[in-house]
């Protein structure tokens, strides 16, 4: 509560610009990981070293701190905000669609991932960026898929607002590790899947598999074939649908000025 209290004072203090770094990656990743991580492992530790007791006792305590953290971070914000708390929300919609502890129990459930997503996030940390250097895949400008603007929209309060931003956080980020994993897909193994269904259901996250993957049943030949007509020479190896590809990359193209 008392990290939560300075993230409302710091903007303040600071102005506007310091509010919308905060709102951002890298700095978004610090908030993020104190919140939603670090209580999970100083819990254990904290519970095992200094106070000599069990290490899953640190563990249910600090879920348990970081549940009610929620709930009263939530009811004060409600508070605060009486109007918005009165009108339409989209928990009491949904209260009403599924019912209420469906509701409530449903999106609780959905915290488990939490540390999934954050492990997806140090990934594009530390696994993609060697990937950059060693076969020239495209760098991301991480803050531009890592970043949280929920909070300015009208009438989000409360329950609402923290697990709007929640998702917020979390599409970002899965959407960067999906466009990085577009990139590894196509340049180490462009070819098409025997089933249908599953091209179907991957298409929309793999362009490349209707846009130069080789077919199934074509040979090694022509695998290799489309690995030397999508890199040979290129200053970028990205996927073979991204934007970068819009633009003359290849060593020729360099040498001509483009």
């Amino acid at each position: 509560m008392i990290g939560a209290g300075k993230l409302h004072l710091l903007p303040k203090l600071f102005g506007r610009g310091f509010g919308d770094m905060m709102c951002r990656a890298p700095m978004l990743d610090w908030i993020v990981t104190y919140f939603t991580v670090l209580p999970l492992v100083a819990g254990p530790v904290v519970a095992s070293v200094w106070l000599g007791g069990a290490w899953w006792q640190g563990l249910l305590g600090a879920v348990l701190g970081q549940m009610l953290t929620v709930w009263v971070w939530g009811f004060l914000h409600e508070l605060a905000h009486p109007d918005a708390r009165k009108g339409p929300r989209i928990v009491k919609a949904l209260n009403r669609v599924v019912g209420r502890w469906r509701n409530h129990l449903a999106v609780w459930w959905t915290a488990w991932a939490v540390p999934v997503f954050w492990v997806v996030r140090l990934a594009e940390y530390f696994v993609y960026p060697p990937l950059i250097w060693l076969v020239r895949f495209p760098r991301y400008p991480a803050g531009e898929w890592v970043n949280v603007s929920r909070q300015k929209f009208e009438g989000l309060v409360g329950h609402d607002l923290i697990w709007c931003l929640y998702c917020d956080w979390m599409t970002g980020v899965w959407s960067l590790g999906t466009e990085m994993l577009r990139n590894v897909e196509s340049f180490w193994c462009p070819i098409r899947f025997r089933s249908d269904k599953k091209c179907a259901n991957c298409v929309i996250d793999f362009p490349d598999i209707d846009g130069g993957w080789t077919a199934s049943d074509a040979t090694i030949a022509d695998a290799a074939r489309v690995v030397e007509e999508k890199y040979a020479g290129r200053k970028e190896n990205a996927w073979f649908g991204h934007a970068s590809r819009k633009v003359d990359l290849t060593v020729e193209g360099k040498s001509r000025g483009a």
